[in-house]
């Protein structure tokens, strides 16, 4: 479309005065307050709707004072000074506050010679839905940044890490001792001995505890996922991603510490990327030439044995010298069972709080040696995970070993552990007989062992078959030796019965 350039008028000037002109009288006309500054920031004019609000019965009293003079809260110096706009503000006064627009007043050379400021309302119901929404957004801002910091932080400290047996104490020795240093820091041990809760434990007692704590689990996270979640991406970088890109877990971390658990199975690729990251401090987005700076301090776990993955060529061996400053052994619990009984209450104290209103559990003498007696290949995870079974279903406060019994060992596939325990029952896997242990009077004799202060060697083959004789002696006891009343009552064959009668040596 062409411009008919010889119908437009010839004095741009007076248009843009005049429209100037209107735009400042329909402010005038419509605001609730519009007064002028000069360069000194003193007032040059002031109308009189807004001269009398401020105690002005007459315009021209405030002409020539300090705008603060008649306005206490002005901002028009701050304009001035700068040369920049406010261009919406709530300026509070000693009735309701105002809402206003503050702008620069500026000569043909572009320099600042006053200020005009507007008071669009004198009331804040016309912005009460804006000002709602801003104030819902800012609301959820600071729930979500809180939320998110404290996700990022310690959750566990060195008391978290229950015993005092030797290898305990030297354990949580190293942990301190590492949580004073900057090295990286390997956690090597079995799955369940809890490398997680001793990372939290360094990271809460080290410099950094005041900056993120960031977990990345290497083996839940696809290969291919995983060069983005460290690093991130920038907006496109590959098909499907963020359109506003992903901040990875590296600059997430930036100045506090990285946790990579089950680092054993991070792919070869990735690991020659993080040991540049590691040695460089930097790193690239993804799609992107934007440099990163991590200042990252880095724990990593595992419970692969990493020496023979590096020499079977699936771990780097440069990054396995990188990370291997700082080596802490995280025992297995078979390895510390003086430690079982503390453990035990401690767990008991934290499930009664979570589901049965802060109830107090006890464990009866023979329930502790049934859990001492166990070599928990699951340790104290495992742990945690019987006794959680046992809270739930039991009616009584007071846990024997009769109730525990049930699920020591229970979903063991072709373990050693649940071998020799069906072997100790005499009884074929699957079999009604499996379950007889489950469903007599308690034992109150002495076991094979206690935790503490173990009497000698003892197996769980050992523990089992002391248990089975104790329960089967007091059930045949209780029905006055009758073989027939008692197999009934316990759920056993007759003939079973008297074949770990004949086992056992029982007396009846």
């Amino acid at each position: 479309m062409m411009t008919d350039w010889a119908g437009l008028p010839a004095n741009y000037d007076d248009v843009l005065r005049r429209a100037m002109d209107s735009l400042f009288r329909t402010f005038e006309n419509f605001s609730e307050g519009t007064f002028i500054v000069d360069a000194d920031a003193r007032v040059v004019w002031i109308n009189k709707r807004y001269a009398a609000r401020f105690g002005f019965a007459d315009p021209q009293q405030a002409i020539g004072r300090d705008c603060e003079a008649v306005i206490p809260n002005s901002l028009m110096r701050e304009v001035v000074r700068t040369g920049k706009p406010i261009l919406l503000d709530i300026m509070e006064t000693d009735r309701e506050p105002l809402v206003v627009t503050r702008l620069p007043l500026k000569d043909d050379a572009g320099v600042t010679v006053g200020a005009v400021g507007f008071a669009l309302y004198d009331e804040l119901k016309a912005l009460t839905p804006l000002f709602s929404q801003y104030s819902r957004l800012q609301q959820e801002l600071i729930a979500t940044r809180q939320s998110l910091a404290q996700a990022r932080r310690a959750r566990y400290t060195f008391g978290s890490f229950v015993g005092t047996s030797a290898a305990s104490l030297e354990v949580k020795r190293q942990a301190r001792r590492a949580a004073q240093l900057e090295a990286p820091v390997l956690l090597l041990g079995e799955t369940g001995t809890g490398k997680e809760l001793l990372a939290h434990a360094i990271h809460g007692g080290s410099a950094r505890a005041h900056q993120p704590l960031v977990s990345v689990n290497v083996a839940a996270i696809p290969d291919t996922l995983l060069e983005v979640e460290f690093f991130g991406a920038a907006p496109g970088a590959y098909t499907g991603a963020d359109r506003k890109g992903r901040v990875g877990k590296f600059e997430l971390a930036n100045g506090g510490t990285l946790f990579l658990d089950e680092i054993g199975d991070m792919p070869l690729a990735l690991q020659g990327k993080l040991l540049r990251v590691l040695q460089d401090k930097e790193f690239e987005p993804l799609g992107s030439n934007r440099i990163v700076r991590a200042d990252v301090r880095i724990i990593a776990a595992t419970s692969a044995d990493l020496p023979a993955r590096v020499a079977a060529g699936r771990f780097r061996p440069d990054l396995f010298y990188r990370l291997n400053v700082l080596t802490i052994h995280a025992p297995a619990l078979r390895e510390r069972a003086s430690d079982i009984e503390a453990l035990a209450y401690a767990m008991l104290e934290d499930l009664a709080a979570q589901s049965r209103g802060g109830a107090h559990f006890e464990l009866h003498d023979d329930a502790l040696r049934l859990l001492c007696a166990y070599h928990w290949p699951g340790n104290v995870r495992e742990l945690r995970n019987t006794l959680e079974r046992a809270v739930m279903l039991s009616d009584s406060e007071y846990i024997d070993a009769r109730m525990l019994a049930p699920f020591i060992g229970s979903g063991q596939s072709g373990g050693a552990a649940s071998h020799d325990a069906h072997d100790a029952r005499g009884g074929a896997r699957g079999s009604p007989q499996a379950g007889a242990l489950a469903q007599g009077s308690a034992v109150t004799g002495t076991a094979a062992a206690t935790c503490a202060d173990p009497a000698g060697p003892v197996t769980w083959n050992a523990a089992m078959a002391a248990f089975e004789k104790r329960f089967l002696s007091d059930a045949l006891r209780a029905n006055g030796g009758r073989v027939i009343d008692t197999a009934k009552q316990i759920g056993m064959g007759r003939a079973t019965l008297y074949k770990k009668i004949a086992a056992h040596g029982i007396d009846v």
